[in-house]
């Protein structure tokens, strides 16, 4: 079976980061295929994060940019799929898997509330930071349990699920990696 791995990155979180850069690195020794998707000519800004028409135009442009980039990716029903996404990125990849009805296995760093409309039940593991300011961890701790979505707490952590404490952020990472490398590996 096919095996492949898509990033969707955040604004201005890039597949270059480390939560995206560290989890593709995984999901290739995991013998995944690994694309990313490059959102482009977008107006981004993370104060628009909170607007909701902003959020609903902005999904509906990366969904055709997510289109087109996977046009070649043949069917991804028939493989095993793996969307690793952050902030933005985690509703264009929730969405993309629902209306193409895909399951992936899906992690989820820093998702927006936004996903409520697309996740499915037990369908996406989420890290979310408690002192988010684009991101409301009461409304995402409602969901996950709603949908009975595996919720990971990074105590203290902002929107790119860092304190500012480097070796804290440097130790909260390798404990995410190891969760995805667990996933990765089903």
């Amino acid at each position: 079976m096919k095996k492949i791995a898509i990033v969707f990155p955040g604004v201005g979180y890039t597949k270059d980061r480390p939560l995206l850069y560290y989890a593709g690195k995984l999901a290739v020794k995991g013998g995944y295929e690994l694309r990313s998707i490059a959102f482009n000519g977008l107006d981004w800004s993370k104060e628009k994060l909170k607007d909701p028409e902003f959020l609903q135009q902005t999904l509906d442009k990366c969904l055709r940019m997510t289109e087109e980039a996977l046009s070649d990716a043949g069917n991804l029903n028939d493989a095993d799929v793996v969307f690793i996404s952050k902030s933005i990125g985690t509703v264009v990849a929730t969405a993309y898997a629902k209306k193409k009805g895909i399951k992936a296995k899906q992690i989820c760093f820093s998702p927006l509330e936004l996903i409520d409309g697309y996740v499915a039940y037990e369908g996406a593991v989420l890290f979310c930071a408690d002192a988010d300011p684009y991101a409301d961890y009461a409304t995402l701790e409602r969901i996950a349990r709603e949908k009975k979505l595996e919720m990971h707490r990074i105590e203290g952590a902002n929107h790119s699920l860092e304190t500012g404490d480097i070796p804290a952020d440097i130790d909260n990472l390798q404990k995410m990696m190891r969760i995805v490398a667990g996933i990765i590996g089903k």
